[in-house]
């Protein structure tokens, strides 16, 4: 076909979608509009799968939540579609190859998430609801396989690891400044704070996890070497978004999450010795067990609630007394353990808390925000969530995935002689700390935005690992031999 023919043509094809699209607006139907964008989602699922792994990766702090009461489902728009696409493209590449990098399947990792889906997969047979289990053990495969399995092939290139986060990075902080402007309308007010980060993110606390995830990195970019000028004062401006982000979500969690990874830090950069950090939580542990009663006394007086003034903020994290927020915490803790205590071994299923946890409740454990029916949120814990779900081997599966990322990590600190890709690795692993302290108090891992970067983090730092630490280690060993 001739060149002046096919502009011809494209503009007729072009002119007709705009007509019957105007059409279909009237009528009410929105959904045509996003056939361009589905076309050049489809043209990469089959030709270019690494752009499309990035275009989920810029798409996914944008996303919101579309719900079908009708049909009964809700789904994250438009990135959860596409995770459902590659989970199914993965398998069936999977069926077809027969094969994968026994590199990364033999990593311990690896071993530990596998071991955590197969409990996870156990436990939604066993399940109280199997068809609320069922459907969040495919939500968790899809974000695992998607986030793990396969951009951990991605990150074989070196170029990837940066990409991905400042994919992620940048619309990122587009989106805290949207919500900032929006908060400074309302002079910052901290009850104002818990819902203007709708529709991007369910809660203030999630918005301020997400952020803390990456936070470390882009502090680390600032002083990265191997960045021109002009990249590292984005790195500074985009440090100074998610700053501001995380003081303005006013959740104490996150607070607490970025003092952890500080701390951790100071342990790791400076390489104190092991054993007196042992010694040293032996001892602070002690000391809690002997003076128990007086702090709990203490804990007991303090009638500091949560306060726009960030002083008074900060002190009400320990209110266990008067606190509305902290004391449904601990609500929602203590049905946990009861649920445990009924079912220990194989827990009541994956997802069901929600659903079951009501007659759990005591009412002396009741708050201002509780719910009798039990019909509003989970467990708040990464820990205690899994404990009553998947009972005891539920929460220790979790456990040895935070332990073999933490190892792996900081193992790459110590051995890689490549700064960038040992500062890399620390600024992931700094992340993930402050999200694995943030999981004490809250669990975020079944939300598209946080699972894209814990389990984007951990292969990230697995792939550094695999390809590139050994890599350079034999290479490093060839070199002696010649």
């Amino acid at each position: 076909m001739h060149k002046p023919n096919k502009i011809s043509l494209l503009y007729g094809f072009c002119g007709l979608f705009i007509a019957l699209n105007i059409a279909l607006i009237i009528q009410g139907f929105y959904w045509f509009t996003a056939l361009p964008v589905a076309i050049i989602i489809g043209y990469l699922f089959f030709f270019s799968l690494d752009k499309l792994l990035f275009l989920l990766i810029i798409i996914t702090p944008f996303t919101v939540k579309y719900e079908n009461a009708a049909m009964g489902f809700t789904v994250n728009m438009p990135a959860e579609p596409i995770i459902a696409a590659i989970l199914m493209l993965f398998f069936l590449k999977l069926i077809y190859e027969q094969r994968y990098e026994r590199a990364i399947l033999k990593h311990p990792v690896t071993i530990a998430i596998a071991v955590y889906l197969f409990w996870m997969l156990i436990t939604s047979v066993t399940s109280e609801m199997k068809l609320v289990s069922l459907k969040y053990f495919i939500s968790q495969l899809w974000y695992i396989v998607t986030f793990y399995f396969v951009f951990i092939k991605l990150f074989k290139e070196k170029i990837n690891l940066h990409r991905f986060l400042w994919y992620y990075g940048v619309p990122l902080a587009i989106v805290i400044l949207i919500i900032t402007f929006q908060h400074s309308v309302y002079g910052f007010d901290r009850q104002v704070g818990t819902w203007i980060v709708r529709p991007f993110f369910n809660d203030h606390t999630n918005y301020s996890a997400v952020i803390s995830l990456l936070t470390p990195l882009f502090f680390i970019f600032i002083f990265n070497r191997n960045y021109s000028s002009l990249q590292r004062f984005f790195a500074l401006l985009i440090f100074m978004a998610f700053t501001t982000g995380i003081i303005f979500s006013y959740s104490r969690a996150s607070w607490l999450g970025i003092i952890v990874s500080v701390a951790a830090f100071i342990l790791i950069y400076f390489r104190i010795n092991y054993r007196f950090i042992a010694a040293t939580a032996l001892l602070v542990f002690g000391l809690f067990y002997t003076f128990q009663t007086d702090i709990i006394i203490k804990l007991e007086r303090d009638q500091q609630e949560s306060s726009g003034d960030f002083r008074e903020h900060i002190q009400s994290i320990y209110n266990i007394t008067t606190d509305a927020s902290n004391l449904e915490r601990i609500n929602r803790w203590k049905s946990a353990i009861r649920m445990f205590e009924e079912r220990p071994v194989f827990g009541w299923g994956p997802g069901t808390y929600q659903f079951v946890y009501a007659p759990f409740q005591r009412w002396e454990d009741y708050t201002p925000i509780t719910t009798h029916f039990g019909d509003v949120g989970n467990a708040h814990s990464e820990y205690i969530g899994p404990l009553a779900e998947s009972g005891l081997p539920g929460m220790l599966t979790f456990i040895a995935i935070v332990i073999t990322v933490l190892y792996t990590g900081i193992r790459n600190f110590y051995k890689i002689h490549d700064g960038n890709l040992r500062w890399l690795s620390l600024g992931a692993t700094l992340g993930l700390i402050t999200y694995f302290a943030h999981g004490f108090l809250n669990n975020f891992l079944n939300t598209d935005k946080a699972s894209v970067l814990f389990w984007g983090l951990i292969a990230l730092i697995v792939a550094i690992d695999v390809f590139h630490r050994k890599a350079e280690a034999a290479k490093k060993l060839q070199s002696k031999d010649q």
